[in-house]
């Protein structure tokens, strides 16, 4: 959420649960517009499919506003931390960003799981993004996401 003197902040799946209104859209669709713009400025020919360098600095957050902007939905904690939303949730790891679909007990989320993160990667893979999906402990799924080689 933005607020005054604030910048946007894309929905991880970490926090509440964003605006669903028409001015949380536009706040998407303009940051993804960016997004896209910065990579055809920086990238010359490589233009909107190569991460552009402030991307790969901060990969948890490019890696939320193009899932956010592709319409998928992200998990959502309460101030305590509890799930109360299934959907996926985009965490910081070294060199890379790991991508796990989440909710609340019982939500269904590790049923959803496979169909969810096979979205992420098939939002991220054609903007450059390396995605692999793995099984992790207790056999739940996520998807490690990493720049191109």
């Amino acid at each position: 959420m933005t607020g005054p003197g604030q910048g946007f902040e894309p929905a991880t799946g970490d926090g509440p649960e964003p605006d669903a209104g028409a001015a949380r859209a536009a706040e998407v669709r303009t940051a993804y517009e960016g997004l896209l713009q910065i990579r055809r400025m920086l990238n010359g020919r490589a233009g909107a499919a190569v991460p552009a360098p402030w991307e790969l600095r901060q990969m948890p957050r490019a890696v939320a506003i193009v899932l956010e902007a592709a319409g998928l939905t992200p998990s959502a904690a309460d101030a305590e931390g509890r799930r109360t939303r299934t959907g996926y949730r985009v965490v910081p790891r070294e060199g890379r960003v790991e991508v796990t679909w989440v909710g609340p007990p019982g939500g269904g989320a590790a049923e959803a799981e496979q169909e969810g993160l096979t979205a992420c990667a098939a939002a991220l893979e054609p903007l450059g993004w390396t995605c692999l999906l793995y099984r992790g402990p207790r056999h739940r799924r996520f998807l490690e996401v990493e720049p191109p080689p």
